[in-house]
């Protein structure tokens, strides 16, 4: 007898032994129901996951990341027990709350109350407890007196917070995330942060599907990188990204001629929310209609000026690429201990860094700029500006190459 695909275990809370998932996908429903009477097949497979195996000690956070279509997600609903595997086992032990679909499991003729105790009871949350429990779900979420009307009246938003508190309120052993960090606007996105990284201090074990690299990196401490369904990498999160960020770049060139278009900075804010006010680049000489600015010095200098949200004294972060294509650095003044200086009256809340790369060392070419804002933690991106500058340095070697390394000749 066959032992069964999922099973509980003690020893880990995750481990999966060359788990696969195949569809059989037929030209017709007639030609599946020939199938079916026949015993013959006629079907073509579709291994969405092919001989996937990992294992994740208490405590441990992996970054899934793959382009899409890798799936990464048909693995996210295997381990939460909504998809069962053709081959090989999943083992996992304790509570698995999963943060897949925010609201998906929401009635919406009932009132936000009502889906409360609807929706804990299918994730395993009987009515006493959620009783007990109803208090600081509705703290956590902030919707009000709505909690009261059919949730068919609520904003997505509303949706969505009352559907993050609800599976957050109880603290699983397993927590799976599929791209559900920024939920709501700038405050309650930050909750949601600060409490996935006090599940993970408290010992919980966290799976994290991702788009975001930068996510990733500052919340993972392994990475499985994804491909038409098998592992290509999985190991440490730094090196695992360096390789899918390569594989995503020759991608790129391949299926892009072009530059995507440098946006305009907003022109117009809630002066409530964090944001980026304004990025100025010294010594930069216009060059006329289809041309990059030039930079007329030897140093790269960038005054940056944001608004932080309250108290907090926020940070930023700079990228400078090669204008189609590598990136050549990122940082931010989290990582480097670097403390941003309040400027004007303490309720503006204004900030202000000044960023200089003396004597840049890069070859003559066309180089582009990004600009974030995040919150105290660096976790919470409250703004972006992608691509804000593109500028052309002219510099005075002759020699090929992207940069002039420090070096020694004997």
């Amino acid at each position: 007898m066959n032992p069964p695909a999922v099973t509980h275990t003690a020893a880990l809370p995750l481990r999966l032994q060359q788990v696969g998932k195949e569809y059989r996908l037929y030209d017709s429903p007639r030609a599946r129901l020939a199938a079916l009477l026949t015993g013959r097949a006629t079907h073509r497979s579709h291994w969405a996951l092919r001989d996937v195996s990992l294992e994740l000690a208490r405590g441990q956070c992996l970054g899934v990341v793959g382009s899409n279509g890798a799936g990464k997600s048909t693995l996210l609903k295997l381990i939460v027990g909504t998809l069962q595997p053709t081959t090989g086992k999943i083992m996992r032990s304790g509570r698995v709350t999963a943060i897949l679909e925010l609201g998906a499991g929401f009635h919406p003729e009932f009132t936000g109350r009502q889906n409360l105790y609807f929706g804990g009871s299918l994730i395993g949350i009987p009515n006493e407890e959620m009783a007990a429990l109803e208090s600081q779900v509705l703290a956590f979420a902030e919707i009000g007196e709505a909690i009261d009307r059919p949730v068919k009246t609520y904003s997505s938003g509303m949706v969505m917070r009352l559907a993050f508190a609800l599976v957050t309120a109880v603290e699983p052993d397993l927590l799976v995330i599929d791209e559900a960090l920024a939920v709501g606007d700038q405050h309650f996105q930050k909750k949601c942060i600060e409490r996935i990284r006090a599940f993970r201090e408290n010992g919980c074990t966290i799976l994290f599907c991702s788009h975001s690299p930068y996510h990733v990196r500052h919340l993972c401490d392994v990475a499985l990188w994804l491909d038409q369904g098998r592992t290509m990498e999985l190991g440490a999160t730094a090196p695992v990204l360096a390789a899918y960020e390569k594989h995503s770049r020759l991608l790129d060139q391949q299926t892009h001629d072009a530059p995507p278009p440098v946006p305009a900075a907003p022109a117009t804010r809630d002066p409530g929310t964090a944001a980026i006010l304004s990025c100025d680049i010294a010594d930069l000489l216009d060059q006329g209609e289809g041309k990059p600015p030039l930079l007329q010095s030897r140093d790269l200098v960038a005054t940056i000026t944001v608004r932080g949200k309250g108290d907090e004294r926020p940070h930023i972060g700079f990228m400078l690429e090669q204008d189609r294509g590598v990136g050549i650095t990122s940082l931010s003044t989290l990582e480097d201990g670097a403390a941003l200086t309040q400027i004007g009256a303490p309720q503006d809340r204004a900030w202000r860094a000044t960023l200089t790369f003396p004597d840049l060392p890069l070859h003559t070419g066309d180089y582009v700029i990004s600009i974030y804002l995040a919150d105290a933690s660096g976790l919470v991106i409250y703004e972006q500006w992608l691509r804000f500058k593109v500028f052309r340095l002219v510099a005075s070697t002759l020699l090929a190459g992207l940069v002039r390394l420090p070096h020694a000749w004997r």
